[in-house]
């Protein structure tokens, strides 16, 4: 959500004659996030966001689109995008893809409370119950092939410490994905980045409930269990010391277990999960920080915080981690 792209306003005005939704009003760069560009729309009939996609072409965002237009279709609040006067879910602007989707009430919430982190677990148990007869299939960017790509550029810019981590844990979890278990896991289109900043938290006074989910263009198929790691590992945590926050993360869980039951499959690989979750942002932060991409509002991420989550993900003991 950085902005690479600087949209004008007769390009503005070309794509908004392609949707029913009124002339612009107010039109404003958004700086969080670092891998596309987004902006508020603010029309007379309405709010929305319009973003600009940077690294996935025509041919590869319609998992994306279709994905969110599903989730939507099956009763979730999520930022499913408004189609077009033809009917196309996608459109293009600066000659790059891009979609229109409306503004999902609330805002970010720094810490939420253990209460929506349940909610949490109960949406994404939802999302994950979902995307049963979603046909639409696409392997995650930032997985293995991702690492071993980026691995040999980032070597240079790594401690030797460092890197023998990356190494280690890379290799262990290349080893992991080609097992028997983690093949058996239950998978399908799962949202992949659904950290604090991809959801909206409706706040009155002291009371916190989940509004929805935004930005799914990290989404990809993938085991369902490590869509749960990933939440809990940014969502669960001391922000200052990585570890987890028991409360929170077992609200996560029992939410979860309301709606979709974990089995014990998922139970002998949850650690596994955990790591992995923590050695996909550790790498992606890692790349953005010491290989950015130029933009006028980006602002990389500190990769050491992922780099300490995957640490004590990989020493901890069963006790240290919530029973799923």
């Amino acid at each position: 959500m950085a902005v690479f792209t600087e949209v004008g306003r007769e390009e503005l005005n070309r794509l908004l004659n392609q949707y029913d939704i009124g002339e612009a009003q107010r039109f404003e760069g958004i700086s969080s996030g670092i891998e596309n560009s987004n902006f508020y729309l603010d029309t007379d009939k309405g709010k929305y966001v319009l973003t600009v996609f940077e690294r996935l072409n025509k041919e590869q965002v319609p998992y994306y689109l279709e994905l969110t237009h599903h989730l939507g279709k099956k009763g979730l609040n999520v930022s499913a995008p408004i189609p077009a006067k033809d009917g196309s879910l996608s459109s293009e602007v600066c000659g790059k893809p891009c979609c229109i989707a409306a503004c999902i009430p609330g805002q970010y919430v720094e810490l939420p409370s253990a209460k929506v982190c349940g909610e949490l677990g109960a949406v994404l148990a939802q999302m994950h119950s979902a995307v049963e007869d979603f046909p639409l299939v696409q392997e995650n960017t930032k997985g293995s092939k991702f690492w071993l790509s980026v691995m040999p550029g980032l070597k240079r810019y790594l401690p030797e410490r460092l890197y023998e981590l990356l190494e280690e844990e890379v290799s262990y979890q290349v080893d992991l994905e080609n097992s028997p278990a983690y093949k058996a896991l239950p998978n399908g289109a799962v949202h992949a980045d659904l950290f604090r900043n991809n959801s909206l938290i409706e706040v009155n006074g002291k009371e916190e409930k989940l509004g929805g989910i935004i930005d799914f263009y990290f989404a990809c198929n993938a085991p369902f269990l490590y869509d749960l790691a990933v939440v809990l590992n940014d969502w669960c945590i001391n922000l200052e010391t990585g570890e987890i926050d028991m409360p929170k993360a077992q609200a996560l869980i029992d939410g979860y277990n309301s709606v979709r039951a974990l089995t014990e499959a998922d139970r002998e690989l949850w650690q596994d999960m955990l790591r992995r979750a923590a050695l996909r942002f550790w790498v992606s932060r890692l790349y953005d920080y010491y290989m950015p991409r130029p933009a006028s509002l980006l602002k990389p991420h500190d990769p050491s915080h992922f780099e300490k989550i995957l640490l004590l993900r990989r020493k901890a003991k069963a006790s240290d981690l919530p029973w799923i």
